[in-house]
C-alpha cells in the first residue's frame, strides 16, 4: 500500500447548506450546552440502550424517542439486519457494533427498529420473487447483504395480500435480526446473565405509529 493521495483530490468541500446548518448548530444548540458536551468529551460515552435501525433517512432514531446525545449507540445498514455469528476474519461491520455495544460499553438494552416503505426490505421481495435479476448477481452488494433476509421471505410469501406480505417482511427483518443476535456467544452470555434485553420494535413512517413485538403473542403489538 502507498501514501499516493491523488485519487483524494476528488474530495470537494462541504455543500454551503450543510455548512450553514452547522453554524447554526454551534451558534445555539452546542453554544447552550458547552458543559454537556464537554462532560461527553471528557468522561467517555455511557449509552443505555443500543440501536440497529435502518439506513433510510426518514427513520430519526432520536428524534422518535426524544434521545439527547450520548444516550443512544446507533448502528444503522440497510433494513436493519444482524447477520448470523460468523467469526471467520471478514469485515462485518454490524458485528463489530454489536460486540463493542455488548462488551465494551456494555449496554443494558438492545433494540431492533424497522419500519415501513423499506426499500430494502421491497429489494429482497423482489429478488427473491425473480423480479431484479440484478440483485442476484454476485457483484450486488445490496443483494448478497439481503440474503440474511432469504428465509423470512419464505416465511412470508404464501400471503395472497401485496401490502400485508410486505408488512410481514418487514417484520421478519426485525425477527431475523433478533434470532442471529441470540448466534453471538456474548450476546447469550449477556442476556442470560440478565444484564440485557433484546427488543424489536417497527415504525410506522407515515402514521406515526410504533409497534413492539410482544412475545406471549408472538407479535408486534401498539405502544
Amino acid at each position: 500500500m502507498t501514501n499516493d493521495t491523488s485519487d483524494m483530490k476528488i474530495a470537494r468541500p462541504l455543500p454551503s447548506y450543510l455548512i450553514q446548518r452547522y453554524q447554526g448548530w454551534k451558534a445555539t444548540s452546542y453554544a447552550e450546552n458547552k458543559v454537556w458536551y464537554r462532560r461527553l468529551a471528557e468522561e467517555g460515552q455511557r449509552p443505555r440502550a443500543m440501536v440497529i435501525s435502518c439506513c433510510d433517512s426518514r427513520v430519526h432514531v432520536t428524534s422518535i424517542f426524544g434521545a439527547d446525545q450520548g444516550e443512544f449507540f446507533i448502528h444503522r445498514n440497510i433494513a436493519n439486519l444482524v447477520p448470523p455469528y460468523e467469526p471467520d476474519g471478514d469485515h462485518h461491520g454490524t458485528s463489530a457494533a454489536v460486540e463493542y455495544a455488548v462488551r465494551v460499553l456494555k449496554v443494558t438494552n438492545l433494540v431492533v427498529m424497522g419500519h415501513s416503505n423499506c426499500g430494502g426490505v421491497q429489494g429482497c421481495h423482489d429478488m427473491c420473487a425473480g423480479n431484479a435479476p440484478e440483485l442476484e448477481e454476485k457483484t450486488s452488494f445490496i443483494g448478497r447483504w439481503m440474503d440474511i433476509l432469504r428465509p423470512g421471505y419464505e416465511a412470508v410469501k404464501g400471503i395472497a395480500d401485496p401490502a400485508e406480505q410486505m408488512r410481514a417482511l418487514e417484520n421478519q427483518a426485525i425477527m431475523t435480526s433478533l434470532k442471529n443476535l441470540m448466534t453471538f456467544p456474548f450476546v447469550r452470555d449477556a442476556i442470560e446473565a440478565d444484564q440485557l434485553s433484546l427488543h424489536g420494535v417497527w415504525h410506522d413512517i407515515g402514521g406515526g405509529g410504533l409497534f413492539y413485538y410482544a412475545p406471549d403473542k408472538d407479535e408486534f403489538v401498539p405502544v
